[in-house]
């Protein structure tokens, strides 16, 4: 698993974008989520993600190749986050806006990869952390 951010975008949109996407890897991988769990005086807190995700950086041209060639893979599931959604007020009007773009138009602001760790490795191997 691994969460890619666009070199370009603002640290606001980067920080939105990589908060999104865990949502994203929360609510499609259950086993993503650990048990709550409970400080020394018994104080609940909730479960958190159980792996690490590091956090990359790719151009814009990356992710749209990235995109590709994870989304070409039956052992990888990909999250998405772009402009269309970024610059959307509702759900509903990203969701029709996205239907009538090509995805070649598209213009990605970050990707979440899940799948075997030596798959995502070897499409994310060359992308460097995002600092």
């Amino acid at each position: 698993m691994v969460v890619v951010i666009a070199a370009e975008a603002p640290v606001g949109v980067a920080l939105n974008t990589a908060a999104l996407l865990g949502v994203g890897l929360g609510h499609h991988h259950d086993q993503v989520v650990g048990p709550d769990t409970e400080d020394a005086v018994g104080n609940p807190h909730t479960g958190m993600c159980a792996y690490p995700i590091p956090v990359l950086r790719a151009s814009a041209e990356q992710l749209h190749d990235l995109r590709t060639q994870a989304a070409a893979r039956d052992d990888v599931t990909v999250h998405d986050m772009h402009q269309i959604a970024q610059r959307a007020r509702t759900y509903e009007q990203m969701a029709t806006t996205l239907s009538g773009t090509k995805p070649d138009d598209v213009e990605y602001l970050g990707l979440a990869l899940f799948g075997p760790r030596h798959t995502v490795d070897s499409l994310t191997g060359a992308l460097a952390l995002y600092r």
